[in-house]
């Protein structure tokens, strides 16, 4: 098993650190309502998910 031979410096960590970016969460409207939610997910505003209505809005 490979093990560092040396601890790595702070500065060295949080330069590789910096590369962890998080993008923003895609969306898509809403075939009945056309609001945005999330994608395999169930609509927010009008509860319907698959042409089905799941939640009780």
């Amino acid at each position: 098993m490979a093990v560092p031979k040396r601890k790595m410096s702070r500065s060295n960590t949080r330069h590789r650190r910096a590369q962890w970016k998080v993008s923003a969460v895609q969306t898509q409207p809403c075939p009945q309502c056309k609001s945005p939610k999330l994608p395999h997910a169930a609509c927010g505003v009008c509860g319907t998910y698959n042409g089905r209505q799941i939640l009780a809005v």
